[in-house]
Order: C-alpha cells, then structure tokens, then sequence
C-alpha cells in the first residue's frame, strides 16, 4: 500500500468517526427535546387529576374542616381541589343545606369568605356534659357601645371613639380585646401613630353575621343615645 491509499484510508476512518460523533449528538438533542415535550404533558396530566367533582369535593371539603377546626378560606378550599370560587361555594351551599335537616348535629357558618364546621345551638345543654364549660362573655352597655362604634367605624382609634362616646374607654377595649371582638390593624398615619381597630371573625360568629354587609344600619339617632348614654355614666359618676 502507497502512501497516497494510506493516507486516504485514514481520512477516510477520521470523516467516518466524525459522522458517528454526529449522529450521536442529533439522537441526544432528540432525545433531550422529547424529555422537555413530555415534561409538561406529565405536569399537564398531574394538574388534570387533581380536579375534582362537584360530588368529589365535597366529602374533601367537610374533611378540611373538620380537621381544621377553625374557618377556612373559600379560596384555599378551591384551590385544594382545582375548582374555582364560585363552584366551591355551590358545593358549600348544598352542604350547608344539607346540614340543616334535623338529624344533624352540625352546621356550616359563612363568615366573610371563609367557612367553618360547627355544632348546632341546640347540641348546646349535651356538650357542655362532655366538653368544658367556654368561657361566658359578660357584654356590659358600655361595651356593646363601644363595640358598636368600632363595628361601623372601623378601621378606627381608640381616641374616636371616646370623642363619639365622650368617655374614656380603655375598659370597654381591653375587655374586647380579650373576648376575641376586636383586633388591632395597624396604625394611622399620623402623630403618635395610633392604633386602629376592627372587628374579628369571632365578632361575626357570636353576633351571628356573616358578613359586616349584614349588620343593621346604625342611624345617627342611635348614635346620639349612645353618647347621651355615656354622658349619663359620667354624671352618675361624678355624684
């Protein structure tokens, strides 16, 4: 064999070799290419299974808030099954109905745009056999005045409401405060920087609202005897 043959025998086995190399890198960007296609038709078919039935969510549904005691978001409960708002609430509503047969112990209560299980009213006077007495809530006419005004008023500082009731009302929040009524919402954007307060989730559920939407509209007229009223604390006070 010449050197002219040898030579075109290795140039040969070099273009060979390179086309293999090619070859080898087209099936791995192929192959790389189709993992990445799959890769969101899995999450696609993962997301898919995680929707739920109407008659599916449910029992998943009175699983959540069972477990969870306290109110839940509607939205979180939506999301939990990939159902949107409006038809969880549907689900909520036929469950709310259907707890409302006398043959049930407990009931579904709407506050705001949360739910949560709890038992029936009348259960009452059998429970306190078993469970431990709650705490009563001794609402005093100062208190509920008070409250009042932070429930139309609200977001409001404890300084408002005194110029509305003309009296100090230190008592009247602290005992709000610790009956779960009331909460602080931050500060107002002015000197001092003082705290305003709102009404609580617990405020809905023991005035039996579901909403602030369905509080009875408090004229001026109430309003006036309110502060006549603390006027009249003050007098007697004073004497």
């Amino acid at each position: 064999m010449n050197k002219t043959e040898e030579m075109n025998e290795t140039e040969m086995s070099e273009v060979t070799e390179a086309q293999e190399i090619q070859e080898e890198q087209e099936v791995s960007e192929m192959s790389e290419a189709s993992n990445a296609q799959e890769a969101p038709d899995a999450q696609d078919a993962q997301d898919e299974s995680k929707h739920l039935t109407e008659s599916e969510a449910e029992p998943v549904f009175e699983a959540i808030l069972f477990a969870m005691g306290d109110s839940v978001e509607i939205s979180k409960l939506a999301d939990a099954v990939g159902m949107d708002v409006r038809a969880t609430k549907k689900v909520l509503k036929k469950m709310e109905d259907r707890y409302q047969k006398s043959d049930r112990g407990i009931q579904l209560s709407w506050f705001e745009n949360a739910v949560q299980l709890s038992t029936k009213p009348e259960t009452y006077e059998y429970l306190i056999k078993i469970a431990k007495n709650p705490k009563k809530i001794v609402l005093t006419d100062t208190v509920i005045e008070t409250l009042s005004i932070i429930a139309y008023k609200q977001p409001v500082t404890r300084l408002d409401v005194e110029n509305i009731r003309g009296v100090n009302c230190d008592h009247a929040i602290n005992k709000l405060l610790e009956y779960d009524l009331i909460t602080e919402l931050g500060r107002l954007d002015a000197p001092g920087r003082p705290i305003l307060f709102g009404t609580t989730e617990q405020f809905l559920r023991t005035f039996g609202v579901k909403s602030l939407e369905d509080l009875p509209e408090l004229s001026t007229v109430q309003m006036e005897e309110f502060k006549a009223q603390a006027e009249a604390e003050v007098k007697i006070r004073l004497d």
